[in-house]
């Protein structure tokens, strides 16, 4: 059964196949990473544990039973108990729910480990994946979203508040 875990170190190398072997599949509905991504990897990559003792952003990897990462689910921008929500599937377990189980699940999570109350998600206006994740999840339309918050894309901001259990 996977598992949702914090974002350690060790997930480097799991990381790194999965966004390299997801990566054309990402580029078709999220804004690609880019070259630079990948080139700065490693280099990137050991800044996130920094960000997270701050308290500015809160990481976590859905793990396969074989170590494999399923998915990225973060917490970002927290301040005054609000973050925005983050998340990419691997392609081979997309449309299996596996994205709406996740995201509950962070938003049970996140009052009591990271202090929060609300969670917001941008989304592209193309990515009907995305929108239905968030609204099975809870979250409801609460307006545009800027393009440039999206890679250019028109799309929209949904909101949840996780004080409440759904």
């Amino acid at each position: 059964m996977p598992e949702l875990k914090q974002l350690h170190i060790s997930h480097a190398s799991a990381v790194w196949d999965f966004e390299l072997a997801n990566r054309a599949y990402f580029a078709a509905s999220i804004t690609d990473r880019g070259d630079d991504f990948f080139d700065r990897f490693t280099e990137r990559y050991h800044a996130l544990p920094a960000e997270q003792e701050a308290g500015i952003c809160a990481f976590h990897v859905l793990v396969a039973e074989d170590g494999s990462v399923l998915g990225r689910f973060n917490l970002v921008d927290i301040e005054d108990g609000t973050a925005q929500l983050g998340y990419r599937v691997a392609q081979h377990v997309a449309g299996r729910g596996v994205a709406t189980a996740t995201v509950r699940e962070l938003c049970r999570l996140a009052p009591a480990r990271h202090g929060l109350r609300t969670l917001r998600a941008a989304t592209a206006r193309e990515n009907l994946a995305s929108q239905k994740v968030l609204t099975k999840a809870g979250f409801v339309l609460v307006g545009p979203a800027d393009p440039a918050d999206l890679g250019g894309r028109p799309g929209a901001w949904y909101q949840r508040d996780v004080t409440l259990h759904r």
